[in-house]
């Protein structure tokens, strides 16, 4: 039996399910094709490293001999879907059955789900077990649940895997070190400089063609250097393991103006296209600490997004979709602003973690939850709108992975079934844990008035908006005493400033450009 094996651009695994059983009667399947690169505006370096690291893993089945059909986005005859290409090489091939991976996103399983019907040919769409938990699994540990706290998950993950655990118990005596892991950088920290990857013949190929072909997409090119081979992933664990690991869990939550990085693992890019697996990552963290390499509350944090935080945003995903992606439980409606594209605005962090993403696709689970998500949520933004920008600019980003971290996460979309509260945040947050208020326009102890920090207004008119949502949650009981306390004068002039902002955008008030100046000397 002749079977014409699909292997996606995220499924750059060796022992990828697909594959298990092959033979030399088989054909592997690759395609570049144009609508995965356009359906959103992904970031340049994105689209360079997904086709550059499809183009290295073909190599790498081929060198072992196994047949593999690899179709360039620039091939004569391209289709630009999944569908039109596999149609034509049903054509070439003529095989017995179609054999796939489940895929990540909701809208390439639709299409999956047709194939048999449309082209008359058996199609398996077998589990990807590189996931620690199976979507069954996680909808047996859902069930009736009436809350699906990510912590209780990670706990169950822990038993499983064994992961910091001694027999029973937990490493530690405790499940969660998260309150260890809360430090902001001390001033003048210096973090360590990142291994890079300098690119090879078909990388630089790659890079030429992402110019070319998708030039107007956001982002550059100027800085790519992520590992594009299963070779090159191995390194940066190893360099994430030795130089970084140990200091990551003080400062996960640290934010540094022109600090793209500070001490997390950059790893998740790799991960998401099956250069590394979880499992292997989540040991070798272990084995530094069991080794005295790196502190407890260190790996702990780090395991956490994995075992806990990767695994249960795929399970929520498959468990939810389609409806989920539909939910708009705060009834948000403004448009994207475009400074989320340009980076040009006053207010320094946005400025910032936007130049970051711009300039490396990257920016770290706290510039993204408490600066651009905040934003997001505050200003009462689009679902699909602030989605779509994320999927879009990061190198990192899959639906199963961005859509829940977004939509239930950031912007409270889904009403309370990821999140117990809205990560709601005044500008006080962010001045707690970084340096970029310092050096920032607006003044970030003033609530209202022309120079006032636009987190701290829209913090409160966000309150003001959203009390009959939220001020029975009890979590929220506390903000809500202090609006309670707020004079009505004081909360009209709120309201006032933030749809004046809302509205109109952001003025480059006088006073502003006087500070400027003072600051420039």
């Amino acid at each position: 039996m002749k079977s014409l094996i699909l292997i996606l651009g995220d499924q750059l695994s060796r022992d990828i399910a697909a594959l298990d059983g092959a033979t030399r009667d088989d054909i592997v399947l690759m395609v570049e094709v144009a609508e995965e690169t356009t359906y959103v505006r992904h970031h340049k370096q994105k689209i360079a490293l997904v086709l550059s690291a499809m183009r290295h893993f073909s190599e790498e089945l081929q060198g072992e001999g196994i047949d593999v059909d690899y179709v360039k986005v620039d091939a004569p005859g391209n289709s630009g879907s999944f569908t039109g290409e596999l149609e034509r090489a049903i054509r070439r091939h003529r095989p017995d059955r179609i054999i796939s991976t489940w895929p990540g996103e909701w809208r390439v399983l639709e299409m999956m789900r047709d194939w048999q019907q449309s082209f008359g040919v058996p199609v398996e769409i077998r589990e990807d077990d590189r996931f620690l938990c199976s979507r069954a699994e996680f909808a047996h540990w859902a069930g009736d649940r009436k809350s699906l706290r990510m912590e209780f998950f990670y706990r169950e993950m822990r038993r499983k895997t064994g992961l910091l655990m001694d027999g029973d118990r937990r490493a530690g005596g405790q499940w969660n070190f998260d309150a260890e892991n809360r430090k902001a950088l001390p001033r003048g920290h210096l973090s360590p400089q990142r291994r890079r990857f300098p690119q090879d013949e078909i990388t630089r190929d790659l890079m030429a063609l992402v110019e070319g072909r998708f030039g107007d997409h956001f982002g550059t090119l100027e800085n790519f250097d992520w590992p594009v081979t299963r070779r090159d992933a191995l390194l940066a664990l190893d360099h994430f393991i030795t130089e970084c690991l140990p200091f990551f869990g003080d400062f996960q939550d640290a934010m540094q103006a022109g600090n793209a990085f500070v001490y997390h693992s950059l790893l998740s890019p790799a991960l998401n296209i099956g250069l590394l697996q979880p499992m292997e990552v989540c040991r070798r963290a272990e084995l530094a600490w069991r080794k005295g390499q790196a502190p407890l509350n260190a790996v702990e944090g780090f395991i956490r997004q994995i075992l806990g935080w990767r695994e249960y945003v795929r399970g929520l995903y498959w468990l939810k979709m389609p409806g989920y992606a539909r939910t708009n439980a705060l009834e948000a409606h403004r448009r994207l602003p475009d400074f989320y594209w340009t980076a040009q605005t006053n207010m320094a962090c946005v400025k910032d973690v936007i130049t970051s993403t711009h300039d490396h696709a990257y920016a770290h689970h706290i510039q993204r939850l408490m600066v651009t998500g905040n934003f997001a949520l505050l200003a009462g933004i689009e679902p699909a709108e602030i989605e779509a920008w994320y999927l879009a600019v990061y190198a990192d980003a899959y639906d199963w992975v961005e859509l829940p971290n977004t939509h239930g996460m950031a912007i409270f979309a889904d009403g309370g079934v990821m999140a117990s509260k809205p990560y709601a945040a005044s500008g006080a947050y962010i001045n707690r844990m970084s340096d970029y208020c310092g050096s920032c326009l607006y003044n970030v102890k003033a609530r209202t008035g022309t120079d006032a920090c636009p987190f701290n207004f829209l913090y409160w008119n966000f309150l003001i908006e959203n009390e009959h949502r939220l001020s029975r949650n009890p979590r929220m009981a506390m903000p809500y005493k202090n609006l309670a306390r707020m004079p009505p004068a004081e909360r009209e002039k709120i309201v006032a400033q933030a749809k004046s902002f809302l509205d109109n955008g952001e003025p480059l008030a006088q006073a502003n450009e006087e500070k400027q100046a003072t600051l420039d000397l």
